[in-house]
């Protein structure tokens, strides 16, 4: 499968059938693929050419001169043929003069030092020349702990300024659209910012202005860079110029404890990094899977977790009596929604369900649902969120685990909602369990609502209907539960826990296991997720001989799997 987003540059990743080459790297002869960047040689052996303008799936600009290496070539005879040494490899001929590792490609006999007294005597120049202007005011600037010329200042600087001229002032605090602010004086020239907006954003609206020292990074007089995909330009800012208005100042990032997982805000399922602190999230940023989202994700999915906070938030089971909401004990809500659930004849029961429930959770829904019908198939439906496809990331399916309730077998991609809602009005359905979704979006309004004799109700934000609910459940946001997801190209990926539910909320798979065993599954009893996937991949053929290790961090491909179902 090849990846979702197609980057114009993979400096990194040459093509499978690309030659081998012999370069000789600090002494050492290597093979490496012919045409491999300088820069990707040094780092496929465990060495490290510091750098800032380069990134491996831009264009290279070359323009900070902080990769300079020393760089040989076999010397050559009368007859323009190598000559070799005792070992039969070229003897090394080396240039007076350093190179950019960043725009030198290996090719055959081709010698590398990354560390020689003229590479470290280049960066210590290159590194006094960046900070002549530049400020190294880590105590205020928002990129302290993420900042590369914080570091290189330290690894590869001399430790201190022979300059004592004012320095020019830039400007600071400059609004470069919705989601940007521009701290000018920070910015190194490094030109990353330039090319991602016009290589990938497809937004050319960035550029330099001015000469020398007074050159300035600017947005294109009466543009914005409103770009759905700008807040990457923070991320590869290697210095703190470009920093985002949502995490600004909120938090140092040596604070934040990481998790790994997915994003949730559609179905191309980006993979990224929760930072949180104390149960709070303050940033999700992209985590590099080639196979989906390379190094990128869009804005939206970015800044769409906020609402896991939101003051409306239900954090405690309860129900509603005489128009009036009382707080319960896990063990009688779910007692009362289980003996409720088994008075119903299953054909007088609906489950409208979320596809961005995980699979392990969308599993249990069915267990339920087969326990509770005993042969009997349970009205259930899964609600469609359509948006519009932009051609990089976002999808036109804003579900995240469509596919994963198809193949599971919950709903049919919502097509019987209206089916649903004259059931619930002719009396042919009496108790309805929706599970993080609030029906009345769906065009389940309160009057309909008020036909059902039960009706639970399982999330994170009610709607307005919500005081019909009979029993409200607390349900967890994709940041405080681990399970797996399968996004639009059929990938099967993992989230992670990052925080816990706040107030009595709890994951919704102990929910639903819980219910389970209440309305009678005593066979098999779940004490954490892996036990749950482990159930489903021995019962549903889509995962079979997978089990919860096996997925990993960056997923499995089960796209043939799916054509072979007709789900993809």
């Amino acid at each position: 499968m090849s990846a979702l987003i197609k980057n114009p540059f993979n400096h990194d990743l040459p093509p499978l059938e690309t030659p081998l080459v012999n370069v000789q790297l600090d002494g050492q002869w290597v093979k490496v693929p012919k045409g491999l960047n300088v820069i990707e040689v040094a780092k496929r052996f465990g060495k490290f050419i510091p750098h800032y303008c380069y990134h491996p799936k831009l264009s290279i600009a070359g323009n900070c001169r902080m990769c300079l290496f020393e760089m040989g070539m076999p010397k050559l005879d009368a007859n323009r043929k190598p000559i070799m040494d005792a070992e039969g490899m070229p003897v090394i001929n080396w240039l007076p003069r350093p190179q950019i590792a960043c725009a030198t490609q290996a090719t055959e006999g081709m010698a590398i030092r990354t560390s020689s007294k003229l590479v470290k005597d280049c960066q210590e120049g290159v590194m006094e020349f960046l900070l002549i202007n530049h400020p190294l005011d880590c105590p205020i600037c928002d990129q302290a702990g993420e900042c590369r010329l914080q570091e290189y200042a330290y690894d590869f600087g001399k430790g201190r300024s022979r300059f004592v001229e004012e320095k020019v002032k830039k400007p600071k605090r400059v609004d470069f659209g919705p989601r940007i602010i521009l701290d000018d004086e920070r910015c190194i020239l490094c030109s990353r910012c330039i090319r991602f907006a016009r290589e990938i954003a497809k937004q050319d609206v960035i550029g330099f202005v001015n000469r020398g020292s007074y050159s300035t990074l600017t947005v294109y007089p009466g543009k914005v860079f409103d770009s759905n995909y700008s807040l990457n330009t923070v991320d590869i800012c290697p210095v703190g110029a470009l920093t985002s208005k949502d995490f600004r100042f909120k938090m140092r990032v040596w604070f934040l404890r990481e998790a790994k997982s997915i994003c949730t805000d559609c179905a191309t399922g980006c993979n990224i990094i929760i930072g949180s602190r104390e149960n709070v999230v303050y940033r999700l940023t992209p985590r590099v899977n080639e196979e989906v989202n390379s190094h990128w994700m869009c804005d939206q999915g970015r800044l769409g977790f906020h609402y896991i906070h939101s003051k409306r938030r239900v954090t405690e089971p309860a129900s509603h009596l005489n128009g009036s909401l009382f707080p319960l004990e896990w063990s009688e809500a779910l007692r009362t929604v289980a003996q409720r659930l088994m008075e119903f004849p299953p054909s007088e029961i609906a489950f409208l369900v979320s596809a961005r429930l995980t699979c392990e959770e969308l599993y249990l829904v069915k267990k339920l649902m087969e326990t509770l019908g005993k042969g009997t198939e349970i009205f259930s439906e899964i609600v469609p969120r359509k948006g519009v496809a932009d051609g990089l990331l976002r999808s036109a399916d804003l579900n995240p685990n469509t596919k994963g309730a198809i193949s599971i077998g919950i709903g049919k991609e919502g097509t019987r909602i209206e089916e649903l809602k004259n059931k619930i009005r002719a009396k042919e359905i009496n108790c309805l369990f929706a599970i993080h979704e609030n029906p009345e979006e769906v065009g389940i309004q309160e009057d309909i609502l008020s036909y059902l004799s039960f009706y639970v109700w399982q999330g994170l934000i009610p709607g307005p209907a919500v005081h019909k609910a009979n029993v409200l459940l607390a349900g967890a946001s994709f940041a405080e539960k681990s399970g797996t997801m399968i996004n639009i190209a059929g990938r099967l990926q993992k989230l992670h826990k990052a925080i816990l539910c706040p107030g009595r909320a709890r994951e919704d798979w102990r929910i639903l296991r819980d219910l389970l065993l209440l309305v009678g599954l005593k066979e098999r009893v779940f004490e954490k997720i892996s036990d749950v996937f482990d159930a489903m991949s021995k019962e549903i053929d889509l995962f079979d001989s997978l089990s919860w290790n096996t997925v990993g961090d960056l997923g499995i491909d089960l796209s043939q799997k799916l054509k072979n179902r007709s789900i993809l």
